[in-house]
């Protein structure tokens, strides 16, 4: 007989991704709308020398919100499919207070309707149908007279 394998134990490996998370995560699209503005992003683009960033502070993508060791591999990023996929998610405009609100159900009137209400609605609805009804009625049987009198 071979050796019993011993049962993979957790290693506590969640709160480790999570912090890995937390940590990689970049500015949100409505952020870096605000720093595309013509003053903010020459702000930006120009910065002074900070030791703590990489590069110095020099080498910094506005669209995609971060900082690069070289020129040489600003330009290589600006060429990749990660700079283009930003570029074309920041074409969109950023949603507004209001249309978040409105999407969260907070904007309109969304509480729950009654029975009597909903059937009154209906009533309304189909009382109107019936005057509809009525005048392309009257509409059909003028037309009808008329083609009597003429023929």
């Amino acid at each position: 007989m071979g050796r019993l394998r011993r049962s993979r134990t957790h290693h506590a490996r969640r709160d480790v991704h999570r912090a890995a998370r937390t940590r990689v995560r970049v500015k949100d699209l409505d952020q870096i709308e605000m720093d595309l503005r013509p003053g903010n992003r020459a702000k930006l683009e120009r910065q002074e020398i900070d030791e703590d960033k990489p590069g110095l502070g020099q080498h910094y993508c506005v669209e995609c919100a971060k900082y690069y060791e070289t020129t040489l591999a600003l330009k290589t990023h600006l060429k990749s499919k990660v700079h283009k996929r930003r570029l074309k998610e920041l074409r969109d405009p950023a949603y507004t207070v209001g249309e978040s609100e409105r999407a969260a159900g907070m904007g309109t009137d969304n509480r729950q309707r009654g029975v009597e209400e909903i059937s009154k609605r209906m009533e309304g609805m189909s009382s109107a149908q019936e005057q509809e009804q009525a005048q392309a009625g009257t509409k059909e049987g003028a037309q009808t007279q008329q083609a009597a009198t003429s023929a």
